[in-house]
């Protein structure tokens, strides 16, 4: 299956372990998520803790409203510098999602989003979304930043 690459970076003005510590929440997750896309775990699990070679699947809703089925998310790598995760969806088979942090030293990081998305006829335009929605995280992530008052 042919796949497109969505890349989006920004520098936050934060301390790499603050954007570190906020990405182990899922409900930043849910809040950079909103309003393009809704993520409700399924399971008994009430506390989600990503570690590596766990996985995790939620109910995704696209727009926060319209359902579009089952993603999964396995966790690759899971550690300050990089997040790698194969992800899927009942209409998307390949989801892979990296995330890189790297240090500044000047209490900014670099954050980076690389997605490799795979859906057969439907690739472009689901790239096309993610595109939009990768933006919008970060525009989320750096006002998430701001009300945290992680800025340093």
């Amino acid at each position: 299956m042919k796949t497109k690459v969505v890349y989006v970076k920004n520098t936050f003005p934060s301390d790499i372990d603050s954007v570190f510590k906020l990405l182990t929440d899922v409900k930043t997750l849910q809040y950079i998520a909103s309003p393009y896309a809704s993520f409700k775990l399924i399971g008994d699990d009430k506390e989600l803790v990503w570690s590596e070679g766990r996985t995790f699947s939620f109910l995704f809703k696209m727009f926060c409203f319209i359902p579009y089925g089952t993603h999964t998310i396995k966790v690759i790598n899971f550690n300050k510098d990089e997040i790698y995760t194969n992800e899927s969806n009942t209409h998307v088979p390949i989801w892979n999602h990296r995330i890189k942090l790297i240090d500044n030293g000047n209490g900014t990081t670099d954050y980076s989003d690389e997605v490799e998305i795979g859906a057969g006829w439907k690739t472009f335009i689901v790239w096309l979304w993610a595109n939009c929605f990768y933006k919008h995280r970060q525009r989320k992530w750096l006002k998430l930043i701001k009300i945290r008052k992680v800025v340093k």
